[in-house]
């Protein structure tokens, strides 16, 4: 059967032929943020991981098909939360690529300001419960925590990740995973594994607050962020599911794109890029070994799911599901990075514990990841991925269901900043709060309620910019940017309608539609304060520099002295000490 069919199907044996009337007034809102998943991951989108809740919450609401984020994890998750363009919340960029040049200016101070207010902001002060578990990433100090933001209840990952087995860091950058319960140093069970904590957490918190009370509950989860580590019994379902490598995965997610609908029949794929590897050149032990990172990606994201299950079961337990607003979405296209080709971060792994061995792949002490040709395969129908403001970087699923939203599925341009402007209206609150930055968002709501095609005319601009990779969006045209390390900092001309991978630059072929495309771009980043970057900026190098000269500020001159290998020591038995020192502190 045709998957579009299936999808239909599906669609009308989960949803009833008719719905009751609720009570909508003070409706519960639920945000659920996936890490780095592709616009393809989720099995509703056409993904090879078993995804049946997520799917489920599809099926009787809205999934969105051209929505888009940023490239980078901090900058979505502040406009997802405020409404806002990225450089209006603070948070322009993420503060481990940011240049020297660009450090405490406005717009770039690396934690959200106090000129801005979040959805739980709003919503605390219309009597909701605000209740948030999961990664932060939106300011490193215990007062730019989520207790500071609106939040009543909160346990929060500072940093860009953790390892999703224990109470330790992932990358020398952070010399240990700082986490925090409503704003002091807190530490995790010894049970803990990140999405099953996650979801227990939230339950915690719905318990022990007023249940009389509307509640917002925004769970940002690790999954399938770096290190990608999963219960085997998840895994284990999707053994032999990669072995024909990622160029196959890549062209099936190609045709099934084309089979739902998400780009036209016969859209292009962009090429690989010249540098990617070939999988039959790959020895078999190599193969058999990344392949089996991709069934442990699967399996983190069906653990996610699971839990996410769960957490459902609980609020029908309650009697909270029907009056539920659910978000579902990713902050981000997949994750390229490698982890077996620096000697450096190799040696830092070794005296953490970790592995990146087939042996227990994604257990405790397995640093897992799937790497830049997965990623590449991953993000199809897009090109490139997360970083980067392609359409393989920023292109990401949306799913919105409950009281007063149909099942459909919704062609409109949607941007990330517009996602609190849609729950604000569906709820009755005026978003503009004197004294504070007004939202740059739009609200969805006359999408979702069928009265218009989309909230967005031909001749609207929709803008990114994350540290230098950029895009602009007008009609069916796009314009974009893309730097070190991968791009050449060049804009290029596409028409997503006939070339959603972006295969073809038109820009010698139509220069006045660019030059009108970049006036535009002009405009967008005087309006919200864009800086330049540096000559020459690179972002892996950027973020290498970073990591000494926090290295340095935590540890001092020595570190000149003894050089990244011998600190990557230093810092794994500091933070071995750290942890031990919580661990008894928590005893006591």
């Amino acid at each position: 059967m045709h998957l579009k069919s299936i999808f239909l199907v599906v669609a009308l044996l989960l949803c009833p032929a008719t719905t009751q009337a609720q009570d909508a007034s003070s409706p519960n809102i639920v945000m659920i943020l996936v890490d780095d998943s592709a616009l393809m991951d989720f099995g509703v989108y056409g993904g090879e991981a078993q995804t049946p809740n997520i799917d489920t919450l599809a099926a009787r609401g809205a999934m969105f098909t051209q929505y888009r984020t940023s490239p980078l994890c901090s900058p979505t998750r502040a406009m997802l939360i405020t409404g806002l363009d990225n450089h209006k919340t603070g948070i322009a960029t993420i503060p481990e690529v940011l240049p020297a040049e660009q450090v405490g200016k406005p717009g770039y101070s690396m934690a959200l300001e106090p000129s801005v207010l979040t959805i739980a902001d709003r919503l605390r002060d219309k009597g909701y419960r605000t209740l948030m578990s999961g990664k932060w990433h939106m300011g490193e100090e215990a007062n730019e925590m989520p207790q500071n933001h609106g939040f009543d209840r909160s346990f929060a990952l500072a940093a860009s990740g953790a390892d999703n087995w224990e109470d330790k860091s992932y990358i020398p950058y952070y010399a240990d995973a700082p986490w925090f319960e409503d704003g002091v140093e807190a530490s995790l069970p010894e049970d803990f594994y990140s999405s099953k904590f996650i979801v227990d957490k939230m339950v915690s918190y719905l318990e022990k607050t007023d249940s009389s009370k509307p509640f917002l509950a925004y769970l940002p989860f690790q999954a399938i962020h770096i290190p990608v580590q999963a219960p085997a019994e998840f895994t284990a379902k999707y053994k032999g599911r990669f072995d024909e490598g990622w160029h196959v995965l890549r062209a099936k997610r190609h045709k099934r794109a084309q089979e739902l609908g998400l780009v036209p029949k016969g859209a292009p794929l962009a090429p690989m890029p010249d540098d990617a590897r070939e999988w039959d050149d790959l020895n078999s032990e190599t193969r058999a070994l990344y392949a089996a990172r991709m069934e442990v990606n699967a399996g983190m994201l069906d653990a996610m799911d699971h839990h996410i299950g769960r957490f459902v079961s609980y609020l029908k337990d309650k009697d909270q599901y029907e009056n539920t607003i659910f978000v579902i979405t990713s902050d981000n296209g997949p994750e390229p990075n490698r982890g077996d080709h620096d000697r450096r971060l190799g040696l830092w792994m070794k005296l953490n514990g970790y592995n990146i061995d087939l042996d227990k792949i994604g257990e405790k002490g397995s640093w897992g990841f799937i790497g830049t040709e997965w990623a590449l395969a991953a993000a199809s129908p897009g090109s490139l991925y997360k970083f980067y403001a392609t359409e393989g970087g920023i292109r990401a699923p949306l799913i919105m269901a409950g009281p007063g939203i149909e099942p459909s599925r919704i062609h409109s341009p949607a941007m990330v900043t517009d996602v609190t402007p849609t729950l604000m209206d569906m709820i009755g609150l005026d978003p503009a709060v004197q004294g504070y930055i007004p939202m740059t968002g739009r609200s969805l709501l006359p999408v979702l309620n069928g009265e218009i095609q989309s909230v967005y005319s031909d001749d609207d601009i929709r803008a990114i910019e994350v540290s230098g990779n950029s895009a602009l969006y007008k009609g069916d045209y796009k314009i974009l940017r893309s730097i070190l390390p991968v791009g050449d900092g060049k804009w290029r001309l596409f028409n997503l309608a006939k070339d959603p991978g972006e295969t073809h630059d038109l820009s010698a072929k139509e220069p006045e539609k660019l030059q009108e495309m970049l006036a535009h771009y002009d405009d967008y980043a005087a309006e919200m304060g864009v800086l330049d970057m540096p000559e020459s900026y690179d972002s892996t190098k950027q973020i290498g520099k970073n990591a000494v000269k926090r290295m340095r500020a935590r540890h001092g001159k020595i570190i000149v002295l003894i050089g990244f290998l011998g600190l990557v020591g230093v810092l794994s038995l500091v933070g071995i000490v750290r942890r031990k020192r919580r661990k008894a502190e928590a005893e006591v």
